[in-house]
């Protein structure tokens, strides 16, 4: 299981990407192998305003429903409108084509609420 050393994590399995005060999100490589083979994403609307812990979006997988939650607060700055058409990117590479949005981050120091990548894998181990 990947879990790249330059992002940030929640708790809700969610990966963060900081760039030049925006924030790439997506889900993990943990989330999208428990959901199993992804088949629809809801794509977010670009423009809308999200607080911490608001849903992002939802996925559909052939095992479940699944919502994604905004790890940050901010501004829906650009969606991932490839989704639409191939969700199965998700699967297929969660930290790179499979983003789902960009935020323009509304609070920095919301980013310390988020894990390091050595948390993200220990709070793993105890969640087994």
């Amino acid at each position: 299981m990947k879990i790249p050393a330059e992002l940030l994590y929640s708790k809700d399995h969610e990966w963060v990407k900081v760039e030049d005060g925006r924030a790439v999100v997506g889900i993990t490589d943990f989330a999208q192998d428990q959901l199993g083979d992804v088949v629809f994403v809801e794509v977010p609307e670009a423009g809308a305003e999200l607080g911490v812990g608001d849903g992002l979006t939802t996925i559909e997988s052939v095992k479940a429903v699944s919502d994604v939650y905004s790890p940050l607060g901010g501004k829906i700055a650009q969606v991932n409108e490839e989704l639409g058409d191939a969700p199965q990117l998700i699967n297929e590479d969660p930290y790179g084509k499979g983003w789902i949005a960009v935020l323009e981050i509304a609070d920095a120091a919301e980013l310390k609420g988020l894990l390091t990548a050595e948390e993200y894998k220990k709070f793993l181990s105890e969640e087994a």
